[in-house]
């Protein structure tokens, strides 16, 4: 299966999640930056509140892609400790790594959020969203902080993940929707056919127009609701 961009890949997650729509208190999360792109789409067409929730990767030395870890927005950190033992990560190396990891996220909160507050996770359906997962790290390290914040349901929702991952995953939310998952998996970006880097301003600018048109919905409804005077 081949999605054209993230794009096409949220238009085709969000008819997946149907039986969403219209849910009481609703509320997407898309990763950054990628799936925040995916993420737009399927809030558009749940009729839901975006947001992003950040957690960042921690990667191996001489090989920051390999995913040994990861950390969420609050601080919680999930570690892969055979593959650390396996690879004889140093003690120090992940420390620093971790710490430098969550200067990341903060920067990446004012950039994207500024001043606004963290939207409210408790009991709210929330559909956690990302491009695609390879290891699950940073997913997993999102459910696990989300889970903490008490959701009254938490929905993982992915366009492509091996199939070994997607299983793991299905036992840290109450539902996973994914699109596409193979046994053979080489890449998340392999099933796109653009999969360009996502930057800062495009995800501020996805943020900025959802909670705009949102605004102008609740406005409109509001209008159309206001008695009219009768003449005489």
């Amino acid at each position: 299966m081949l999605f054209r961009d993230r794009s096409e890949a949220g238009k085709l997650l969000a008819a997946r999640m149907d039986h969403l729509k219209g849910s009481h208190n609703l509320l997407v999360l898309g990763l950054p930056r990628g799936g925040v792109v995916v993420a737009y789409e399927v809030a558009v067409a749940l009729g839901a509140p975006l947001d992003v929730y950040i957690t960042r990767k921690i990667g191996a030395p001489y090989n920051p892609e390999l995913a040994i870890g990861a950390v969420a927005g609050d601080g919680t950190v999930v570690l892969d400790h055979n593959l650390i033992s396996r690879l004889q990560v140093p003690e120090d190396y992940l420390e620093a790594e971790t710490e430098r990891q969550k200067r990341e996220i903060q920067r990446r909160l004012q950039a994207y959020r500024g001043r606004l507050e963290e939207p409210v996770v408790s009991d709210k359906t929330v559909v956690l969203v990302d491009d695609g997962v390879a290891t699950g790290a940073t997913v997993r390290a999102a459910l696990k902080a989300l889970r903490q914040q008490r959701p009254a349901r938490l929905v993982l929702a992915v366009p492509v993940g091996p199939a070994e991952t997607i299983r793991q995953l299905a036992q840290e939310a109450d539902e996973v929707v994914c699109l596409y998952a193979p046994e053979m998996f080489w890449a998340v970006g392999a099933f796109y056919a653009e999969f360009d880097q996502t930057e800062d301003e495009q995800v501020v600018r996805l943020l900025q127009d959802r909670a705009a048109l949102l605004k102008g919905s609740s406005r409109d409804a509001g209008a159309s609701e206001t008695p009219q005077n009768s003449a005489g």
